[in-house]
């Protein structure tokens, strides 16, 4: 993208012009993930199940059903916590989303990771912190145990309860 001789607002527009598109692309292509796998389940795509879906991508962070909820609430749309809370399993058996159990046993989703960046979580068992990180040693030590096994492996869930720095 050329920028040069532009005015610093100019630049600005384009920048969140440019960005707005690379969210519509990664949007629609999950879009059509998901309305794929609900055809699998003779399911239709509704308005209803896609705003879910575009509200859920949404977030930078694992969250709640409520917390979803409520953020579509704030940014004007109607729906219901069923619809919620019966369309996020459908997202999570899709692949869009995974599903994390925290320390106290809330249900806490965030957006499915592809296999080149799976990560593992650390949740404080006292505040609900959650740290995520990765270690190649453990993914190759998964493969390994699947080989062995003859096990093909289609889902990948490590977490570690215990208390963070500050709680302990």
């Amino acid at each position: 993208m050329r920028m040069r001789g532009l005015s610093t607002q100019k630049k600005k527009r384009e920048l969140s012009l440019c960005c707005a598109q690379t969210k519509l692309k990664k949007s629609t292509k999950q879009i059509q993930k998901f309305k794929g796998y609900l055809e699998t389940q003779n399911l239709r795509l509704t308005t209803e199940r896609q705003l879910v879906l575009e509200q859920s991508l949404a977030f930078q962070t694992h969250f709640r059903a409520d917390d979803l909820l409520f953020q579509m609430i704030a940014n004007g749309h109607k729906t219901s916590k069923a619809t919620i809370y019966r369309t996020l399993p459908l997202l999570v058996k899709s692949g869009l989303l995974s599903e994390i159990i925290d320390a106290n046993n809330n249900v806490l989703y965030e957006f499915a990771h592809d296999n080149t960046s799976q990560h593992a979580h650390l949740i404080c068992i006292q505040c609900s912190q959650i740290i995520e990180f990765q270690d190649p040693e453990v993914k190759d030590r998964q493969r390994e145990i699947c080989h062995t096994h003859n096990f093909q492996a289609i889902k990948y869930r490590y977490e570690i309860l215990g208390y963070c720095s500050h709680c302990r």
